[in-house]
């Protein structure tokens, strides 16, 4: 996804502060950071390494190639780019997660002509062992959905099963698509519908798997899950961002990290309320009507919880402008 009209992005800004940002009393590791690389200017996803305490996975959005980038949370820098080879050439590359097998799931899930591509594809390889610059053999999946194509820009993979799952973006809501137990080549893996989410940017399941995140431009929820399916939504307290991206938890589960794309853009973290661990995030029960309200943070600004109105209309007016352009 490209970057938001300036105009946009200044209004997010101005109408909304941020959530206070919290830290680790350790190496410095997982707090917020700047993601220093030139390089990376679309920064789309990310994933906390398990191997690596501290280092997270990102990619940027499309036009970049078959490339992922490691930084280190403690300096922002770079300290691997990973190159995927027996690949298709990229065409939107939005999402990235970890899985319990210890590979990364690469979501080249976007689709900028508005869901019209047949199909789209998610790359994996394993977490490398060492932090360098390599090029890796990555396996490439072909992926339909059930109910015809769709634009997507989450895919998360439970923590406990294995099993992948993506989140549709529209206007008027998205769904959540559950793919099959095991994803094969050589053939189409069908995802099938399985409920229904609102806008959504990426997504993210809490270490247990007893959670699933979504966030949009402005708006973050969480959801209870199990058995595969969503249950019981709450709202998530989070940052408001220039554009809203990217989402992963910690890898220990006692926080959630918030990215955007932008040059030097930002990762926030944010604790999961009541020291985290393997549970949720920072729950706050929704209204009866489901919808959320704006929540204040400890030093007294606003941090978002179901989105600012205003914002929202600025945000989908600068959206619709962009593919009134044919912009992806």
């Amino acid at each position: 996804m490209r970057s938001l009209t300036v105009c946009a992005a200044a209004a997010v800004l101005l109408l909304t502060g941020a959530v206070p940002a919290s830290a680790d009393d350790g190496d410095g590791a997982d707090r917020t950071f700047t993601i220093e690389d030139p390089r990376i200017t679309e920064s789309s996803g990310l994933a906390a390494s398990r191997l690596h305490p501290g280092v997270y996975w990102t990619h940027n959005d499309s036009e970049d190639g078959p490339y992922v980038y490691a930084v280190d949370s403690r300096t922002g820098k770079t300290v691997a780019t990973i190159t995927m080879r027996g690949v298709g050439e990229p065409r939107d590359v939005e999402a990235i997660s970890l899985g319990p097998d210890g590979s990364l799931y690469v979501g080249d899930v976007g689709d900028n002509l508005g869901g019209s591509w047949d199909h789209v594809w998610i790359y994996r390889f394993p977490e490398p062992k060492q932090l360098a610059d390599a090029t890796v053999q990555a396996t490439q999946f072909d992926v339909k959905y059930a109910d015809g194509a769709r634009d997507a820009e989450a895919l998360m993979v439970h923590p406990k099963t294995g099993r992948v799952y993506i989140a549709s973006k529209n206007e008027d809501g998205g769904g959540l698509y559950e793919g099959p137990a095991k994803l094969t080549t050589g053939g189409a893996n069908v995802f099938r519908r399985v409920g229904e989410v609102p806008w959504v940017t990426d997504g993210a399941f809490s270490p247990d798997g007893k959670d699933l995140l979504l966030r949009s431009y402005f708006s973050t929820r969480g959801y209870a899950f199990e058995d595969g399916r969503l249950g019981a939504d709450y709202r998530v307290r989070a940052p408001i961002q220039g554009q809203s991206e990217s989402v992963t938890y910690t890898a220990d589960g006692s926080a959630m990290m918030f990215g955007s794309e932008g040059e030097r853009s930002e990762v926030v973290r944010v604790d999961v309320e009541g020291g985290g661990g393997d549970g949720g995030g920072s729950k706050t029960p929704s209204g009866e009507d489901g919808a959320s309200s704006p929540e204040a943070g400890e030093d007294g600004k606003l941090g978002v919880t179901g989105g600012a109105v205003l914002v929202g209309v600025i945000v989908l007016a600068a959206i619709g402008v962009k593919r009134r352009r044919g912009q992806g």
